[in-house]
This record gives C-alpha cells, sequence and structure tokens, in this order.
C-alpha cells in the first residue's frame, strides 16, 4: 500500500478522523500514514500527534528487533560456519596426526618359570646365574627362589617380564634348554599381560 500525502490538507482531514478514532484502520496501515509522514506533527494536530506516538510505541520494539538482528560489519552466518568449519576439520587433522606419531604402549607380559634341575646333585645356585645371563631384548629378570621338589631336589621358580613383540616364549624356554648341564625342563607357571 503506498500513500502519498500532501501534508497540511492530510493532517487537517487525518485530525478529524482521529478525534474520532484510535487508529487508521490497521496495524499495516497505521504504520505506513506514520511512515509518509515522517516525524510527529505540530500542536496544532493533538489527535495525530496522540496518534503518532502511540503508533511509533508499538512499531519501537519491532525497530529494536530488526536493528538487534541487523550485522553491521557484514559478515555472514554461513561464511562464520564455514570457517568454523574450516577450524574444526584443521584441527581434527593435526589431532589425528598427532595421535599417529604417538608411540603405541608395549604390550608386555610377566612370566614365572618352573626350571627343573636334573637331580639333587645339580648346583642351582650355579643354574639360577646361568638362566639369568641369559640376555635378549625385550627380557627383564625378576625376583626368583628356589622352592623344594622333593628328595632334595630344589626347582628354580623365576619372574621376568618380556615385550610381546621382540620374545617369543618358545625363544626363552629354548634358549633356557640350551642350559643342558643344570636344566631338565622349563615350565611356564604364569603369565599376565601388563
Amino acid at each position: 500500500m503506498s500513500v502519498t500525502l500532501e501534508l497540511p490538507l492530510a493532517l487537517h482531514i487525518l485530525e478529524g478522523y482521529l478525534a474520532e478514532n484510535k487508529y487508521v484502520e490497521s496495524a499495516a496501515a497505521d504504520a505506513a500514514v506514520a511512515k509518509a509522514l515522517g516525524s510527529a506533527p505540530s500542536a496544532e494536530f493533538p489527535a495525530v500527534g496522540k496518534w503518532f506516538a502511540e503508533v511509533n510505541k508499538d512499531a519501537a520494539p519491532a525497530a529494536a528487533e530488526d536493528e538487534d538482528d541487523m550485522d553491521l560489519f557484514g559478515s555472514d552466518d554461513e561464511e562464520v560456519d564455514e570457517e568454523a568449519e574450516k577450524i574444526k576439520a584443521q584441527r581434527l587433522a593435526e589431532y589425528q596426526a598427532k595421535k599417529a606419531a604417538k608411540p603405541k604402549p608395549l604390550a608386555k607380559t610377566t612370566v614365572t618359570l618352573d626350571v627343573k634341575p636334573w637331580d639333587d646333585e645339580t648346583d642351582v645356585d650355579e643354574m639360577t646365574k646361568a638362566v639369568r645371563d641369559i640376555k635378549m631384548d625385550g627380557l627383564l629378570w625378576g625376583g626368583f627362589q628356589h622352592v623344594p621338589v622333593g628328595y632334595g631336589i630344589k626347582k628354580l621358580q623365576i619372574n621376568c617380564v618380556v615385550e610381546d613383540d621382540k620374545v617369543a616364549m618358545d625363544d626363552l624356554t629354548d634358549a633356557i634348554c640350551e642350559l643342558e648341564d643344570y636344566v631338565q625342563s622349563v615350565d611356564v607357571a604364569a603369565m599376565q599381560k601388563i
């Protein structure tokens, strides 16, 4: 709806109409007429002044909302979202690269071995020293004890920690069994992943 007003004549007509009515017709019509007036009329038109103030009072909150939504710096929500997505993707890629470069924790196992001597004449202390002298990358010897088996025979019970990727249990037991002067057999008594 386009409203063009010849102000002096229109103000007289509007003053007469608004003296008997509170509004022009509808909210849209009131807004259009108020916009055409541009500013409050002089005190010569009290009904129009009262109406103008009332119409502009209702329009002020809507105008304030529109101003709040206005982006004074010209940034676009889509551009902001795209930039945020780029930053997010970059950070995710950096995290994945850092995670891939981080060394994996070593898989280790604690093992308890029972090493049995040939007979009661086998020197268990020498057998223990010979077993502990076995060196392998990824093998760490722990505590040990001599456990009576019977008839004066003592077996060696020894603990070790092995890195699963570096030490195969078969290789370790074979290395111990190669100590033929001392060792009759080797059994794995217990294993536990660390």
